[in-house]
């Protein structure tokens, strides 16, 4: 079946403006640059300030159950409350048994809060635990384990405020309503466009997000470069309560 230029438009417009409704940049899916890249590990921080934990603090049986067995990474964001922007960000890893806390960052979520129900636009995070597999952005591959997608499509709008244009330079995709393997701008949402889409970790521009969670450009590039998909990395995310209960 041929399809009129016109209706090739219609659905490359529409396929932005979805994209853009959450965190997500934009759309445009040609110019990736997609690769696998296995960096040497980064220098190990300095001592942990919490270690040989048997599990993640301060979350409850309930998501703690959700963490595959298999994971030897878990970031973890921590949320102030269910109708705040600020959380803290915790990364880490399993050494045998036990967990050590790796490193913390100061972070912002949706800027409205968190939800277990997420929908489009409601400007909240979805509270859950999600698989992290692909990352991207507009600047350089920085030495991420997780597969890269270097794209211009990935670039903020520039009519948004000029304090939110380099949100996108470094993103990691939060497994949520997305297809795995993909770059994070892919638009697809398998469980339908009303349930949301684009939740990224990304660089922070000192407030809340469509939904994201958002960290400074050196939490991202550390992120970027300790994430490993042999030790499949999963986020746990919500504000405490939930996380707790």
């Amino acid at each position: 079946m041929r399809i009129s230029g016109t209706l090739r438009s219609v659905f490359v417009v529409t396929a932005l403006a979805v994209t853009l409704s959450s965190c997500g940049g934009g759309a445009d899916q040609g110019g990736g640059d997609r690769h696998d890249r296995r960096a040497k590990a980064p220098e190990k921080p300095s001592a942990s300030p919490t270690e040989n934990l048997e599990r993640i603090p301060g979350v409850g049986d309930r998501l703690q159950k959700q963490i595959p067995g298999d994971s030897r990474q878990v970031v973890a964001v921590y949320g102030k409350g269910e109708d705040s922007a600020q959380s803290e960000v915790a990364l880490f890893s399993k050494h045998g048994a036990t967990w050590d806390r790796d490193r913390t960052w100061s972070a912002h979520n949706g800027k409205k809060g968190w939800t277990a129900d997420h929908h489009e636009g409601d400007k909240r995070s979805p509270v859950g635990v999600f698989t992290l597999t692909d990352a991207g952005g507009v600047l350089a591959d920085p030495g991420a384990k997780l597969p890269y997608t270097r794209s211009s499509g990935f670039a903020a709008p520039r009519y948004w405020p000029k304090t939110h244009w380099n949100d996108f330079d470094l993103v990691i995709a939060i497994d949520y309503n997305r297809v795995k393997g993909t770059s994070p701008n892919d638009p697809t949402r398998p469980e339908g466009q009303s349930k949301g889409g684009s939740i990224w970790l990304h660089m922070d521009h000192g407030s809340g997000t469509s939904g994201c969670v958002s960290l400074s450009k050196q939490g991202m590039e550390y992120l970027l470069r300790t994430l490993d998909p042999a030790r499949h990395p999963v986020i746990v995310m919500g504000d405490r309560d939930r996380l707790e209960s």
